[in-house]
């Protein structure tokens, strides 16, 4: 039996891969700001800052694997927060877990880091090349991973694509609402691009898997999606609803983002504007073949599956308070702005 820490382990990601680990029959540790209600019987629970070493310290102490899974997301829009914690954070993680010689850290990196790539799909060949603040965090986390490679430190990076499932919120919430009520939903541009994202219990055995090798670059995603208009199509009949899918200007739009996430009045950040109307897919089958993973889950099964959840736990979203950013509903204020929409 393993002694597994999870880094972010109250998250999105996070919780998947705490039950993954427990089905596996591993003992698992929590490291996160916060706890989760839904924290599993048995997992251990610290409290505490990844920006403080003397924190982390304390949650790595007999620990044999770390999966490092805390971030500052892009909605965070403050470039410094995202540097003190997803790369100042995980310099804090990779140096703990060198000086009590863990036997593996897997970090959960981001597609980010690619920023727009001139060619599809995205594939070891592909350089990486973020275009804004949360991409060149992510890049710069993995930078400082290298530094420890080099030293003898075991650690895998996964490079995950959009993650979605039960339970997932954020910037979705602005989509099942619209959706739900039957209000038109948009593209960037004509929505012709082929956008793949990746099922959170995917992913979370995605990383487990990760374990089993070397140090290494792994990219996840579905092998089954299309573009972004048939996506939101059948998500609409899914939910059988009247809601029109528009197509909006794929660059007036974008200036239009990034305007109203700076006065506060949309949770997009520079990321959101820049890739979602672009065609971004990973390649998967080295991943697939190296770490024997098959991704289970569609484009369309997981969109329907998180929309589904969201509908049945519409009301309990709403009550809560203090959930990771993920797992937490959108601003009241960002919600109003779907009232002021045609």
């Amino acid at each position: 039996m393993k002694r597994v820490l999870v880094t972010g382990g109250s998250g999105f990601l996070g919780s998947a891969t705490v039950r993954h680990l427990l089905a596996r029959g591993d003992a698992v540790r929590i490291f996160d700001l916060q706890d989760a209600p839904d924290r599993p019987p048995g997992v251990e629970f610290i409290a505490g800052d990844v920006r403080d070493p003397r924190a982390v310290a304390r949650a790595l102490v007999d620990i044999d694997v770390v999966h490092h899974q805390i971030a500052q997301v892009p909605l965070a829009k403050d470039a410094r927060l995202l540097h003190t914690v997803n790369v100042d954070g995980t310099e804090n993680v990779l140096a703990a877990a060198a000086r009590i010689g863990v036997q593996k850290l897997v970090v959960v990196s981001s597609s980010a880091v690619y920023g727009v790539p001139d060619r599809v799909p995205i594939d070891a060949r592909t350089p990486p090349r973020p275009a804004e603040a949360y991409g060149r965090a992510k890049l710069a986390a993995e930078e400082r991973a290298h530094v420890w490679q080099q030293r003898g430190l075991d650690v895998a990076i996964v490079r995950p694509r959009t993650i979605l499932g039960a339970g997932r919120l954020g910037i979705f919430q602005l989509l099942f609402e619209w959706v739900r009520r039957g209000r038109p939903i948009y593209t960037l541009g004509a929505g012709n691009n082929r956008y793949q994202f990746v099922h959170v219990d995917d992913l979370a055995d995605l990383c487990l898997r990760a374990e089993r090798q070397g140090p290494g670059i792994w990219l996840g995603g579905t092998t089954a999606f299309g573009t972004m208009r048939e996506l939101l199509v059948h998500l609409v009949a899914h939910a059988h609803t009247a809601s029109p899918v528009r197509p909006l200007p794929l660059r007036v739009t974008q200036l239009a983002m990034d305007w109203t996430s700076r006065l506060g009045l949309s949770p997009l950040a520079g990321y959101h504007a820049l890739a979602y109307g672009r065609d971004i897919w990973f390649d998967v089958a080295p991943t697939c073949h190296a770490l024997g993973w098959a991704p289970l889950h569609s484009n369309d099964a997981m969109m329907a599956e998180s929309y589904d959840w969201y509908c049945a736990h519409r009301a309990a979203v709403f009550a809560q308070r203090n959930a990771s950013t993920h797992r937490s509903m959108l601003a009241p204020r960002i919600l109003r702005v779907l009232d002021w929409l045609p």
